[in-house]
């Protein structure tokens, strides 16, 4: 019985795996053919990581090259405009910058604001126009009006009571098309006024051709805080310019 089993176990052990071989040879060529295989498998799936790009864990985070020079992920300020960028302002550059993003101002406009507040000091700004809108102006005066209460023929049939200011101190903001102007006598006084609801809301008067006449009644309400009216002998005009000593200086810077 030993004997019979030895003889089954070694007819198992000689039995040879369909498709294997036992030599050596075969053995090497075997484990040659699963490296390979690995090989392969790994390669193709080098390819197809690779088509599939970068995983969200090692996607690399672009940003702009000016963000990239500055070191940071965040893209720094806007530019200043090219006239900022024409001017040398040293160790203000910041503080100018930072200046019209809150004002949200363009470099034009932050330099009116404070050419406006530096030239135009104790004075503030106000706007106004005719009835209609279609004409609208801003001036800068004093919060303080002082005002002419004119007798002469057109001033008291149309009650044009007005205070005095410099043209440089007056722009027309809309309605130049909109205006129409009267003269008589010297034709020297410019009565412009709306052409559509006939509003005169300024003017150049006689006595200051260098200047303009804002109505105080047609200025928008809030700026204005007194108002000082002066009688003015309009119906003897020579006589009362001559011996007015302030009215012709009032047009002046």
């Amino acid at each position: 019985m030993r004997r019979a089993s030895r003889t089954a176990a070694a007819r198992l052990r000689g039995h040879k795996r369909p498709g294997a071989s036992g030599t050596p040879e075969a053995v090497a060529a075997a484990s040659g053919a699963s490296r390979a295989r690995r090989s392969a498998g790994q390669a193709g799936d080098g390819v197809r990581a690779a088509a599939r790009g970068p995983s969200a864990r090692q996607q690399p985070r672009h940003s702009s090259p000016r963000a990239q020079e500055a070191g940071q992920g965040e893209p720094p300020p806007a530019p200043p405009t090219s006239s900022v960028s024409a001017l040398d302002l040293g160790e203000q550059r910041e503080r100018w910058e930072t200046f019209q993003r809150r004002q949200r101002l363009s470099f034009e406009g932050a330099a009116k604001l404070l050419l406006d507040t530096f030239e135009y000091q104790g004075l503030v700004k106000h706007t106004g126009g005719c009835h209609c809108g279609a004409v609208r102006f801003e001036v800068w005066a004093s919060a303080d009006l002082h005002v002419f209460d004119c007798n002469c023929s057109i001033c008291k049939k149309k009650q044009n009571r007005h205070f005095i200011v410099p043209a440089s101190r007056f722009k027309l903001l809309k309605g130049a098309e909109s205006i129409t102007t009267y003269t008589f006598n010297t034709h020297k006084a410019q009565h412009t006024f709306c052409k559509r609801c006939g509003v005169q809301s300024f003017y150049t008067p006689r006595s200051n051709p260098g200047g303009f006449g804002i109505a105080p009644h047609c200025l928008d309400e809030g700026t204005v805080r007194s108002v000082v009216t002066e009688d003015f002998n309009g119906s003897d005009w020579e006589k009362a310019m001559k011996e007015h000593k302030t009215i012709k200086n009032m047009s002046k810077e």
